[in-house]
């Protein structure tokens, strides 16, 4: 095969990746179509090549015509069987699988063949559920893969850190295609508005045999117009209704649903931290990609504390953690972030020029009364460091943290 002759490495998911290669497990990699995943698989397809140039490699890439014909379990493993190699070590990876009916049959089927390594990407959240984790129980890695943080945008686009490059993350978002072109309105939103309608007709209205399409793309617009607010979906539904929209309530709850599975929007519910359990109701939305968002909603500045929020969840998932919203006796906490039994609360904020402001936001953090670490991060550059033992990072800094 023919592998694109630069490939930016993104080393955050390799070194992922690595400890699993040869290893008798499924690696599968999700997340919002063109966000790098299968540039991700030729970074590793050139790795094993560099390593041994006479390696077996079976790519199969269901975005390309060229394998239109494989639409089953049974035409993946037929295809697979023939180009196996016996007495080498043969990596098999399939990109966009979610496109081949009753596919975990066949991955199953390769998974007791010796000397075989499995890579699967999928744009679906639901890829790791149902049959497949069934069939697969225990034999799966999965690495979700998300849009450029903010210090690969910089490697990207030959950027350096500072208010400016900052600016152009949170205006046009992180794909990476991005970098082939001109960033401007006219050229960047066109691209992401192209990019919105294939995951809403192939990865949620295609999917999800969604008829209401006009019903979804108010929602959609909705989300993007009010990232970071509270909502429950009766109150969702409410809102539409006074706009003359039409969506009862359950079918509010079943387009979100299948927005977030196809990793356009993130779901986010709320915690109790104190009673230490999730609240089955009312939760807030933000966009895996910012720019995507703009595309839709358009960049103002008045929106500028709703991206600040928007990109410092984005960046704790890139980091890894499982982020909700928290409760505290009644005061919100933007972001109750876990990871290896750690925990981080972080509070967001456009800056902190009025003493009730620094209240709120330091404040609603000082009534927690536990010691795990706990962050406040403004848009502004002038970081305080420390205020009454909590940290304040500029988001400039806070972005740039691995």
């Amino acid at each position: 095969m023919n592998l694109p002759s630069s490939l930016i490495p993104r080393e955050a998911y390799t070194k992922r990746l690595h400890p699993f290669v040869r290893k008798p497990l499924v690696k599968v990699l999700t997340g919002q179509r063109r966000v790098g995943k299968s540039y991700l698989l030729y970074q590793l397809i050139r790795e094993v090549l560099q390593e041994d140039p006479t390696a077996s490699v079976i790519y199969i890439n269901k975005e390309d015509f060229a394998f239109d014909a494989i639409r089953e379990a049974a035409d993946l493993h037929d295809y697979i069987q023939q180009r196996l190699v016996a007495g080498k070590w043969n990596y098999v990876l399939v990109d966009e699988i979610q496109e081949i009916a009753s596919f975990e049959k066949a991955i199953r089927s390769l998974l007791l063949q010796k000397q075989t390594d499995v890579y699967i990407t999928g744009s679906n959240a639901h890829l790791l559920s149902g049959e497949l984790a069934t069939l697969l129980s225990g034999r799966t890695i999965e690495v979700q893969v998300y849009s450029l943080s903010y210090p690969e945008f910089l490697q990207f686009h030959r950027l350096e850190a500072g208010q400016t490059s900052l600016d152009l993350y949170l205006r046009y978002g992180g794909l990476p295609y991005l970098h082939n072109l001109q960033l401007t309105d006219e050229v960047v939103f066109e691209y992401l508005r192209n990019i919105y309608t294939t995951i809403l007709y192939r990865d949620v209205i295609a999917r999800h045999s969604i008829r209401s399409n006009r019903q979804l793309e108010n929602l959609v617009r909705f989300l993007a117009d009010s990232v970071g607010s509270l909502f429950s979906a009766n109150s969702i539904s409410d809102y539409l209704k006074a706009q003359q929209v039409k969506l009862p309530h359950n079918q509010v709850q079943y387009f979100a649903d299948c927005l977030a599975s196809a990793f356009l929007v993130h779901k986010v519910p709320r915690y109790d931290i104190k009673g230490k359990r999730r609240f089955e109701t009312g939760e807030k939305y933000y966009f895996e990609n910012l720019g995507i968002r703009n595309a839709l909603a358009g960049y103002r500045a008045t929106d500028r504390g709703k991206l600040v929020e928007n990109a410092v969840y984005n960046h704790l998932r890139y980091r890894g953690y499982t982020v909700q919203v928290g409760i505290w006796q009644g005061a919100e906490v933007d972001f109750v972030a876990e990871k290896e039994q750690e925990k981080i609360y972080v509070q967001v904020a456009l800056r902190l020029e009025q003493a009730s402001t620094l209240d709120r936001e330091f404040g609603n953090l000082q009534k927690i009364g536990d010691n795990y670490s706990k962050l406040v991060v403004t848009y502004d550059l002038g970081s305080r460091n420390t205020y009454a033992g909590i940290r304040h990072l500029s988001l400039l800094e806070f972005l740039q943290e691995v």
